[in-house]
């Protein structure tokens, strides 16, 4: 096929690459080695790289030819004289163990700079270009957090906005959302843009030794949307995770009979919303996008009624025959919730507040409490992106992956969230990864430019490729066959040829 004139850039992608290392093996596919590919697009021509992280993580393991750093399904058991990594595991003075920068989950941007992301306090800076791993980073010298998510958000002047865990720090657990400058002043241009990251604001954690789990949070213009759900950490649990020789994944669990609460924080103010929001308790890794209407935030997540997808992940469950074998027991459901921050505070108990056009309620109980309950846009798809440029705006379309009852997307979508129509792209014996949207340079409306997706193919002889598509119509623009093994990853994004800085630099 052609690819359009105007895409320049590079799409970076990261992932799990490496599951087995001497004669051991991790026991689920988040903890494999993070492994970096890169798709390079120069005046029509693709070109492909791909480049295992240098982690600290990496170089002990493949050092001791065996897996001796542990990862959040595998604990490791090392030889404590060798390893950089045993630092008192067993006391429990570091309640928090010291955690691995195997960095696998997604690539983030500060300033002029990349970064490989995963969920721990650690986060790596990469070469875009040469998929060289340079120095580590750790967000607990300049933020008192023990994990972060991978899922970071930018502003309209380019900083980085992103939520941590602290755990058990002065008596507290609490979540903070902290900012990452763009930009460094003038006299300090030899300094990291992490030397001025600030604290924007601190929400208490609901319990003191069960925070939540999170993976992502949402963003409008005005409000930071955090969702603390029933989903959460054991910190004794983990704490003792090593002497007890379970993982630190063992120490997650769900509570169905609980709430999930919605926190919004002003943006201005720095303050939370003081009405407390609420709905049924739910499993979520993503949110889509959020913006504000007429006095409501209305945000769209993708939710499940349990925590069975990270057990599918287990690699037991996914030998040759996984499609048979794993079946969700929750399929991932659009859920679009809209709650009034404004309402009549004269409004009758058990009244629904929402005047938007929605099937979604939030309803005043007798206590002042807000129970909201979504309205559901759609079923089975995962792995959403936006057109970054609607992110915190009105916005009509979704791209991801659609997944039926097994957890290993078939086919790419586009859904639209104002219609509910649904445009898909799927072969047999493909296995797309996360959509990327990139604009056309040009741009008149929310969809001009092309979705890019890695396919990897059921039979190892055939070719994986990148498929590029008309992000309109979702017709296939062309495709780039690449001739070596290529693996399923996670998250990624494009890089604009313009946000490169070239070798010499």
């Amino acid at each position: 096929g052609q690819l359009p004139t105007w895409l320049q850039g590079i799409l970076l992608r990261n992932g799990p690459g490496m599951h087995t290392i001497g004669d051991s093996k991790y026991n689920h596919w988040f903890d494999g080695l993070a492994l970096l590919h890169s798709f390079t697009f120069k005046n029509g021509e693709v070109y492909y790289r791909s480049k295992y992280l240098r982690s600290d993580t990496y170089n002990c393991n493949i050092e001791a030819n065996r897996i001796v750093v542990s990862e959040f399904g595998t604990m490791a058991y090392p030889d404590p004289c060798k390893n950089i990594f045993a630092k008192a595991f067993s006391y429990l003075s570091h309640t928090i163990p010291e955690f691995t920068d195997n960095c696998l989950i997604n690539i983030m941007k500060a300033g002029d700079e990349f970064y490989a992301t995963g969920e721990t306090n650690f986060i790596r800076k990469i070469n875009p270009q040469t998929l060289e791993t340079l120095e580590k980073v750790d967000y607990n010298k300049y933020v008192a957090v023990n994990v972060a998510t991978s899922h970071p958000h930018y502003d309209s002047a380019g900083n980085v906005l992103n939520m941590g865990t602290s755990i058990v720090d002065k008596g507290k657990t609490k979540y903070l959302l902290f900012k990452i400058p763009s930009s460094v002043p003038e006299q300090e241009k030899k300094k990291s843009c992490f030397k001025h990251l600030e604290v924007v604001c601190s929400i208490p954690s609901r319990s003191l030794l069960h925070p939540s789990y999170y993976h992502s949070f949402g963003i409008t213009e005005n409000y930071i949307i955090f969702i603390e759900q029933p989903f959460r950490l054991d910190i004794v649990k983990m704490a003792t995770a090593y002497i007890r020789g379970v993982s630190w994944a063992s120490c997650l669990a769900y509570n169905k009979d609980d709430k999930t609460w919605f926190h919004f924080i002003d943006r201005k103010t720095k303050k939370e919303v003081s009405t407390k929001f609420y709905t049924d308790a739910m499993v979520f890794f993503h949110h889509i996008n959020a913006y504000e209407e007429d006095g409501h935030i209305v945000f769209d997540i993708i939710a499940y009624t349990d925590n069975s997808l990270y057990d599918m992940f287990y690699l037991k469950n996914l030998g040759k025959d996984f499609e048979n074998n794993i079946k969700l027991t929750a399929i991932p459901t659009c859920k679009r919730f809209v709650v009034p921050l404004q309402y009549d505070k004269d409004a009758v108990v058990d009244s629904n507040l929402v005047t938007l056009p929605s099937t979604a309620t939030a309803v005043k109980e007798k206590d002042g409490n807000i129970y909201c309950q979504p309205e559901v846009l759609c079923e089975g798809i995962e792995l959403p992106r936006i057109n970054y440029g609607y992110n915190g705006k009105k916005y009509k379309y979704v791209f991801a992956t659609k997944v039926q009852w097994s957890p290993v997307p078939t086919k790419i979508a586009k859904f639209n969230t104002q219609t509910k129509e649904m445009l898909h792209w799927g072969q047999d014996d493909c296995w797309p990864s996360e959509p990327v949207f990139v604009p056309s340079p040009d741009a008149k409306e929310e969809d001009d430019g092309v979705v890019l997706t890695c396919v990897v193919k059921t039979d190892p002889k055939d070719p994986p490729f990148l498929l590029v598509l008309d992000a309109k119509t979702f017709t296939e623009l062309g495709r780039a066959t690449v001739n070596v093994e290529m693996h399923m990853d996670l998250h990624g994004m494009f890089i604009p040829q313009q946000d490169v800085k070239t070798g010499t630099e």
